[in-house]
């Protein structure tokens, strides 16, 4: 694995964005989302706040790399002009965990395809870039039980962001929990293994 292979980039807030075009309105809201049930939930919050919009169509995309799951949705506008841009906004973004839904109110003149998804598409890249960015990883949590003395060896182990202490308690000798990327993971566990020190996964 490589070192950033468990690297990936979230919003950092929850983001709004607003198009007009030809008297419709078209308001993006995107924010992190770790679950599709994390991501319905906004979608709810969105739809509620709105419940007298035209349409209300989506994207999401949940986790990274091919493994990633997307989802999006016209809600009733004519197929590839909504939920397919959104989704290009957030593919071009380079975001993970991210769910954009777009918000439309119908102004009396037909935009045609083009200008639909062109709309839709510009809402949401507004809402995204007002989320912003910032770089989470994917981590394993260790429990590492030492000596008093060896503290000071597992101490200078820690390395935030990629090793952060995140407990320390003591039953009755130190007990120290640490959170390390998942690319160092096994390199820690060998050092720490290596240092006669007992390690286990949490």
């Amino acid at each position: 694995m490589s070192a950033e292979s468990d690297a990936r980039c979230v919003p950092a807030r929850e983001g709004r964005g607003e198009v007009r075009e030809k008297a419709s309105r078209f308001f993006g809201f995107a924010a992190r989302a770790g679950s599709p049930a994390g991501a319905e939930d906004f979608l709810a919050r969105v739809r509620r706040d709105h419940h007298d919009a035209t349409h209300v169509a989506f994207a999401w995309k949940l986790g990274a790399g091919p493994g990633a799951a997307v989802r999006a949705s016209d809600a009733g506008e004519p197929a590839g002009t909504a939920g397919k841009p959104i989704l290009g906004a957030i593919e071009s973004a380079g975001l993970s965990d991210v769910v954009a839904a777009v918000v439309r109110y119908y102004g009396g003149t037909k935009l045609g395809t083009g200008g639909l998804a062109r709309a839709y598409r510009l809402a949401a890249d507004r809402a995204l870039e007002a989320a912003g960015a910032e770089t989470v990883y994917d981590t394993v949590r260790l429990e590492v039980r030492c000596p008093y003395e060896r503290t000071g060896f597992v101490r200078r182990l820690i390395d935030p962001p990629s090793v952060r202490l995140v407990a320390e308690r003591f039953d009755p000798e130190p007990i120290l929990e640490i959170e390390v990327r998942r690319s160092r993971a096994a390199a820690m566990v060998a050092a720490l293994e290596e240092a006669r020190l007992t390690v286990r996964k949490l």
